[in-house]
């Protein structure tokens, strides 16, 4: 995740009060709702995270592979990360 917690959590609650402000939102408890807020946020912007975990997984397997074929790994994970992408049809 490229952000600090703190910052995420900065982010949330900055989200939360200017709906409040625009009159979008409406909530009576104030804590509970930027926790939940902050607990989304961080999942959404840990996505890449998880994809690049399993992309390294996936390499693995196939390391062999890419040993005889001379495939460069920074090269096969950027078309294998694409491919992740693509296919769970992700927005990172």
């Amino acid at each position: 995740m490229q952000f600090p917690r703190e910052y995420v959590a900065y982010m949330s609650e900055q989200v939360l009060k200017r709906l409040s402000a625009a009159g979008l939102i409406e909530y009576e408890q104030p804590e509970y709702v930027k926790e939940v807020m902050n607990q989304v946020m961080l999942e959404e912007l840990m996505v890449e995270d998880r994809v690049n975990e399993e992309v390294r997984k996936i390499l693995e397997e196939h390391e062999e592979e890419m040993k005889q074929m001379g495939a460069s790994y920074e090269e096969m994970f950027k078309k294998v990360k694409k491919q992740v992408v693509r296919d769970r049809r992700l927005v990172l």
